[in-house]
């Protein structure tokens, strides 16, 4: 089945009018538990006054958020805005300096906010690795890399390099973390590639000013250093066509979705209510299984929204940083679920694709999948529900080749290749319905907890049984079907469709005949052909 296998145009239709009425229908129920619940003892901590306007109070549960657009929303602007400041005007006066400029003013910035023991700690570790790294020794830069990340995440080495951090300045400890995971991280990257170098090493001035980038350094996103090298050093700054214009889209785009979700915040209590076990257990159905849907929506919404803010930023540098995830409501394989596309093009990168080949191979995509997320469970700290969300998405992902390796083979190819594009599609979709709660039921143990989880589970799949299930599978089997065609009208635009064969031989017929006699080809009639 091709992806640009087509459904007739009411059966589409049909599907958007049920998806759209039963996210209406889960969303009401959320408000309803929300106003209900909003004087809640367990809710005191995390629904605080909100905007005077509205006259109710607001969900402040995620602090991350919190701390973007609200609390430090003003120290994170000052020295965003000084870092586009300087820039602009080294890249107007001495356009071959800049990336020199990008590395002084986020080696003050960091200074600024940390101290200078702190910028000791993170030189010290650029030094480390660059030195293993003029060996090029592939495995041994991995491993050292690795076994520098775990000491920012098991004792007693965070206490110990935590100490090198002083003051009481609140958002130094998301600073310090922020910066120190996302420091090894570039500087294994840039380690592998002095590998792959094949004449000469990289200059480590060449590593801080990949490092010190200050949009990059605390929060991400994580840029590869041959693409980093590569467009930081270019000398040719021009802009393509109405780019400016698009960046400034973004902007007013990026405002209109921070105050969106901070009016929603208003309404629904999405991110306090899955704390509060005793009310998970009195609220229907249909409430608890949207609250796992919009919890991974905002979790998307919230990484496109911090990503795409510095994305924004690095672009006006000239850069082209890596785009922001892919949403949750387009997702129904493994094989593309993640919450931030920098981390996920390093793994793919370094470890996926280097291991895995061209991943038809069941041993080695299953090698390829364990180092992968062993890679991330270092990267995330290693825990109890991390190591069980590792093992549910490296289960999934491998089960996926497992399927597509048996479908593959008699007698189900045949049976597919009997039955119409539409049929086959329709049948996909069935599979891919079940694949998608597993994907929902997988990262919400990450995102949330692993009661809430269990609770979403015993609830759609034991207590809810048949009602409940039937039903949910069928909202989300219309969902897939509106992704499933989502994506073949993209795959027409990228790749239109040949002309056929009678067409084609009219088109040449018509051609050989003198250009006089015949009449001028209408556009709209080619396009439509």
């Amino acid at each position: 089945m091709g992806i640009k296998a087509a459904l007739p145009r009411y059966e589409v239709y049909f599907y958007n009018t049920v998806l759209g009425l039963a996210m209406f229908w889960a969303a009401s129920w959320i408000f309803e538990v929300s106003s209900s619940s909003a004087n809640r003892k367990t809710f005191k901590t995390s629904v605080k006054p909100g905007w005077y306007y509205f006259g109710r109070k607001m969900d402040t549960a995620d602090s991350e958020w919190m701390m973007w657009f609200s609390t430090y929303r003003d120290h994170i602007l000052f020295a965003l805005s000084g870092h586009v400041l300087f820039a602009k005007i080294c890249s107007m006066l001495a356009p071959q300096y800049r990336s020199l400029v990008y590395m002084v003013y986020g080696l003050l910035a960091v200074w600024t906010s940390m101290g200078w023991t702190y910028v000791t700690l993170m030189l010290s570790h650029c030094i480390l690795l660059y030195s293993i790294s003029l060996v090029k020794i592939r495995w041994l830069c991995f491993v050292t890399g690795l076994c520098t990340l775990a000491t920012f995440k098991c004792e007693p080495f965070v206490s110990w390099q935590a100490g090198f951090v002083d003051g009481d300045f609140e958002l130094r400890h998301v600073l310090y973390y922020g910066g120190c995971g996302f420091t090894i991280m570039r500087c294994m990257s840039f380690a592998l590639e002095n590998c792959e170098r094949k004449d000469g090493n990289y200059n480590i001035l060449e590593l801080l000013k990949y490092n010190f980038y200050l949009p990059f350094f605390y929060f991400g996103p994580i840029m590869t250093f041959d693409k980093f090298y590569v467009q930081a050093n270019k000398s040719d700054l021009t802009r393509k066509e109405r780019e400016m214009w698009n960046i400034n889209l973004q902007c007013l785009i990026y405002l209109g979705v921070i105050l969106v979700v901070d009016v929603l915040f208003h309404f629904m209590y999405i991110l306090t209510i899955p704390s509060d076990m005793k009310l998970l257990k009195h609220v229907s159905d249909w409430a608890l299984v949207g609250l796992a849907y919009f919890n991974l929506v905002y979790d998307w919404v919230k990484a496109a929204v911090m990503f795409g803010v510095i994305n924004t930023i690095s672009r006006l540098d000239h850069l082209d940083p890596p785009k922001p995830p892919k949403c949750i409501t387009l997702l129904y394989v493994f094989a593309e679920t993640h919450f931030d596309r920098g981390i996920n093009e390093w793994l793919c990168k370094y470890v996926y694709d280097y291991l895995g080949g061209k991943h038809e191979n069941v041993v080695e995509e299953l090698i390829a999948t364990l180092c992968t997320f062993g890679v991330t469970i270092v990267w995330l700290g290693p825990c109890k529900v991390v190591l069980i969300w590792a093992f549910f998405n490296c289960f999934g992902l491998n089960f996926e080749l497992w399927a597509a390796k048996v479908f593959s083979m008699e007698p189900f190819a045949s049976f597919e290749m009997a039955m119409s594009e539409a049929m086959s599609r329709r049948i996909r979709a069935i599979f891919n319905t079940f694949n998608f709660w597993c994907i929902v039921l997988y990262n919400i143990l990450a995102l949330n907890n692993l009661d809430f989880a269990k609770l979403v589970a015993k609830r759609l799949l034991l207590k809810g049984f048949p009602f409940t299930t039937i039903i949910a599978m069928f909202v989300t089997y219309c969902l897939i079907q509106v992704i499933k065609e989502r994506e073949r009208r993209q795959a027409l635009i990228d790749d239109p469709d040949p002309l056929p064969p009678t067409a084609a031989t009219s088109a040449a017929a018509t051609t050989a005949t003198p250009s006089a006699a015949q009449p001028a080809a209408d556009p709209s009639k080619e396009k439509a052909e």
